[in-house]
């Protein structure tokens, strides 16, 4: 696992023109944005998918068109179990379409099969946030099933404790912090460079 925690104005002087040299990189490969809720996975996908010249799939919006209905309707009438079965079918088949920057639930990383369809057929990207930095966040928003409890930041900090070592396997991880979004995708696409170098689109499968 690379860490890539720069904290320099990694945007100063950059082209915001699409790269197209690591858009060849990736082949078919799909950029896969993981994190809890609140990290930025959405907000800084568009602008990485953008800086790639390719598109941006939010994995949640597509399984609650296939589902028709929102997530908290399907937590409420499902569950969660049932949730999770549908989210790992959806991201299978989005993993097919690629290349693209894909952002996932926080809790999609925990699966198995979902981990090792995303290690065969893209590169996982880590948003790390602070307990402090996703609570702020996360307050603004009151759609969050995981969250409807008593006390949310206990709820959120216990589910820190137990994704965190997992997500913690992901190729690449990027800080997420309160800094410009371009500062982070520019730090996300500098990881990228160097994780390509290594692993050319060739060994995708």
């Amino acid at each position: 696992m690379s860490d890539i925690g720069l904290h320099n104005a990694a945007s100063s002087g950059v082209s915001a023109q699409p790269d197209a040299e690591l858009h060849a990189a990736l082949g078919r490969r799909s950029i896969v944005l993981i994190g809890m809720m609140g990290a930025g996975k959405s907000s800084i996908g568009r602008r990485l998918a953008s800086r790639l010249g390719i598109p941006f799939v939010d994995a949640d919006i597509e399984i609650e068109k296939a589902a028709g209905m929102s997530i908290p309707e399907i937590f409420a009438a499902h569950g969660e179990p049932y949730f999770r079965a549908g989210e790992t079918r959806v991201i299978a088949r989005l993993l097919d379409g690629g290349p693209q920057v894909l952002a996932t639930g926080g809790g999609a990383f925990m699966n198995p099969e979902t981990r090792a369809a995303i290690a065969a057929k893209g590169i996982s990207v880590w948003l790390r946030a602070t307990l402090e930095v996703l609570t702020k966040r996360i307050k603004r928003r009151g759609d969050r099933p995981l969250l409807k409890t008593p006390n949310p930041t206990e709820t959120l900090r216990r589910l820190i404790d137990e994704r965190y070592p997992t997500y913690a396997e992901a190729a690449l991880t990027v800080e997420s912090r309160d800094v410009p979004h371009d500062t982070i995708v520019e730090e996300i696409v500098e990881g990228l460079r160097g994780y390509l170098n290594f692993n050319p689109a060739g060994n995708a499968s």
